[in-house]
């Protein structure tokens, strides 16, 4: 294929890659930035390398960096690292440091939404700029639109970026100081009005069990696991039957939010209620209908419960809620020691109780677990 010319790749403007020659590509984006991409094999896996915006690096520029670093590549080193500040972009810093820790994040959905969080709230901000030309002043403008309407995810994003020019300033990408530290004090004060998920008091919660029996679907079911042994949603909809052994659930590490195992005691009522989802799924535990393209089954979605309380008329609490419904039993009716409740609800002690405490206090909370099953079903 032939090379473009320097002033064909100046006046392309579709989004898209453009063939130039030995794995030189002008890319354009959908904003209209272009910059230069090198596609080689480094280390036996295929990267794509950018070599710089091509506003700042000539064409011919751009082919001598690509012999070089292909060079780099074919005698078993890393371009990448080999880079100098002149060509970094934040976008291109930012994907090389993901690469690298993708493989610690506890799940695929929180892998996939850690580079989405980015692309969507800085990117388009600076993600095409050269890092070393990165302020303060432009990490404020990303996080001023989103800091007080979704902290939560505002507050996420500047650990990220933070932790992006971190490693780019490891890797001699980034020679100041790093502009996301401290920018908090830069940006309006969160207004520090807790929000908490609405719940069901606990005295209504065997009326509201009960009517989960008189139902037939598998959301219900769910529900009534969530209800008994007090997990999260995501720990309950996403459960493989590979996770159950007799009267003991074990939810592995990388999908807890605690980053930790939690051995879970099975009940009585516990076990009725898997008894009857057993069969329906070679994997999950509780399935959707549908299955994934390649016959496959898929765990249910996060929206089930949704409509599931739309078709009881249930308004004003959430399935998280019923996690506080248990926890405030625990104090006002069990008068359960501090250490059960919170073990039974897998929260992390302080590094005080950590100390002392060396086990999971599986017989306890399976005593507790019971309590809480007999007043659950109290009102059948």
């Amino acid at each position: 294929m032939s090379k473009l010319s320097a002033r064909r790749v100046e006046t392309v403007k579709e989004p898209g890659f453009y063939e130039n020659g030995d794995g030189l590509y002008p890319s354009v984006k959908p904003s209209g930035a272009k910059s230069w991409i090198l596609r080689t094999v480094v280390q036996g896996k295929r990267r794509d390398l950018g070599v710089g915006p091509s506003d700042l690096v000539s064409l011919a520029e751009a082919r001598t960096k690509a012999r070089e670093w292909r060079k780099v590549a074919r005698e078993g080193g890393d371009p990448f690292a080999s880079r100098n500040v002149a060509t970094v972009t934040f976008e291109e810093a930012t994907a090389e440091y993901y690469r690298l820790v993708a493989q610690s994040f506890r799940s695929q959905k929180h892998a996939a939404q850690w580079m989405a969080g980015m692309r969507t709230h800085v990117f388009p901000a600076f993600g095409n700029r050269l890092i070393a030309t990165v302020g303060v002043v432009d990490v404020r403008k990303a996080l001023e639109p989103i800091w007080i309407k979704k902290h939560e995810t505002a507050r996420k994003i500047k650990q990220r970026i933070e932790a992006v020019f971190d490693w780019a300033r490891a890797e001699g990408h980034y020679v100041p100081e790093n502009p996301a530290r401290g920018i908090k004090r830069a940006l309006k004060p969160h207004p520090r009005n807790p929000t908490h998920h609405a719940a069901l008091p606990w005295t209504e919660l065997p009326a509201f069990y009960e009517s989960l029996n008189e139902r037939v679907g598998v959301s219900a079911r769910t529900l009534q696991l969530i209800n008994i042994i007090a997990v999260r949603s995501g720990e309950a909809r996403e459960a493989r039957l590979e996770e159950l052994k007799g009267d003991v659930w074990t939810i592995p590490a990388h999908r807890m939010k605690t980053g930790r195992a939690h051995i879970v005691p099975i009940v009585p009522e516990a076990l009725r209620v898997l008894d009857q989802v057993r069969r329906l799924d070679k994997e999950y535990v509780f399935p959707q209908r549908g299955r994934a393209t390649d016959g496959a089954g898929k765990p249910q979605s996060i929206n089930v419960f949704r409509a599931l309380y739309l078709r009881m008329g249930c308004e004003g609490i959430t399935t998280y809620g019923f996690r506080s419904t248990f926890r405030d039993w625990c104090s006002e009716v069990a008068e359960a020691p501090r250490e059960v409740a919170e073990a039974a609800l897998s929260h992390v002690p302080g590094q005080i109780e950590r100390a002392y405490r060396r086990s999971s206090l599986l017989d306890r909370r399976r005593v507790l677990m019971e309590q809480w099953a007999f007043f659950s079903t109290s009102a059948a």
